[in-house]
């Protein structure tokens, strides 16, 4: 994994910024996703949320790190479910050790 993590900045915020410092227009950027500009701009301004096949496409179009921008995608979903929890850190806790419970009875078998 790359060391640039995006943290507290939205994907749409990263989106935008990359798309803009390359000279993208919304436009170009749609095209190649083959989605309309209008909900390039929403994922842009957060009011929509991409799937995960155009986080991907996305990172290959605007060249950024695609796990990178994965990790941020997943966990701004993750952030999103269970912020109003009050228990939430417990909850990420417990995701962490599931996952990894998961992940290595996966490879046993």
């Amino acid at each position: 994994m790359s060391s640039k993590i995006f943290h507290m900045e939205t994907v749409g915020q990263i989106i935008r910024a990359k798309r803009e410092s390359l000279g993208l227009l919304l436009r170009q950027v749609a095209s190649h996703l083959d989605i309309d500009q209008a909900i390039l701009s929403k994922i842009e301004r957060n009011e929509r949320k991409p799937s995960k096949d155009n986080i991907i496409k996305l990172a290959e179009i605007l060249k950024l790190d695609k796990e990178d921008l994965l990790v941020q995608f997943m966990s701004e979903k993750i952030a999103y479910e269970i912020v109003d929890e009050d228990c939430a850190s417990k909850v990420l806790k417990a995701a962490e050790q599931k996952v990894k419970y998961l992940k290595s009875n996966l490879i046993k078998h």
